[in-house]
């Protein structure tokens, strides 16, 4: 049987893991980890790694309320297979997103995958940044409005001018919803990450408000949270 390289999958996952060594240092941690470090200190991390470890080489799932701002999880995993390294998995709470109201009349069906390329592009053309995409195919056409999410990109992408390399990923949020008109819908995120600092942009949440979008600046990261409207 091929080989599978599993760090990609982990590096894509919705669920924040971090290895640790045996001094606390960070050995690896995913995209999602990344943000959560936005939010919480690596020591308070670090702590709750060594507090929830199984007493013995293996694995130990602890079921815990857990808060972070934006974060909310309802249990976590670590894990050691030596005394020199151990990590920690976080599992997300699901959550329902407060109810809105939208004229889904007013928008169109639409390729986020060919809409996004198709900005990168653009974002290429004009900047030398590197770039990393990891992206969902199976994610439908959804309407939206086209204008306004291009230009909320085009201001997203503008963040990271500057910066020598970002790595963006567009992918389900596994059980979070918004509800719309009484109706539930899944929610996609698209999250662009860098290890250079950027700079906050008030626009961005003004236009990502317009398009019934979450959006959230860090310090390294942009996070855009899209409701998949498809009927």
């Amino acid at each position: 049987m091929r080989d599978i390289n599993f760090q990609s999958f982990i590096d894509s996952d919705h669920s924040p893991f971090i290895l640790f060594d045996n001094t606390s240092k960070i050995l690896y941690l995913n995209n999602s980890a990344e943000i959560l470090l936005g939010y919480v200190e690596k020591k308070e991390l670090y702590d709750m790694t060594l507090q929830y470890a199984p007493q013995s080489f293996g694995v130990k799932t602890t079921t815990l309320n857990l808060n972070y701002e934006n974060f909310s999880f309802y249990a976590i995993t670590v894990g050691y297979e030596c005394e020199e390294q151990i990590y920690i998995r976080f599992y997300h709470a699901p959550k329902v997103k407060q109810n809105i109201t939208i004229d889904k009349n007013k928008l169109i069906l639409t390729d986020i995958n060919l809409l996004l390329e198709a900005n990168i592009t653009l974002f290429q053309s004009r900047y030398t940044t590197a770039l990393k995409l990891l992206t969902d195919p199976d994610i439908p056409e959804f309407k939206i409005d086209q204008n306004k999410f291009s230009k909320l990109l085009r201001k997203s992408f503008e963040l990271f001018a500057k910066t020598k390399e970002i790595s963006i990923t567009l992918k389900f949020l596994v059980g979070e919803h918004i509800i719309i008109d009484n109706k539930r819908y899944h929610i996609i995120r698209l999250s662009i990450t860098s290890s250079d600092t950027i700079e906050s942009n008030d626009e961005i949440a003004t236009i990502a408000k317009e398009c019934f979008i979450s959006s959230l600046i860090q310090k390294n990261s942009l996070t855009l949270e899209i409701p998949l409207l498809i009927d």
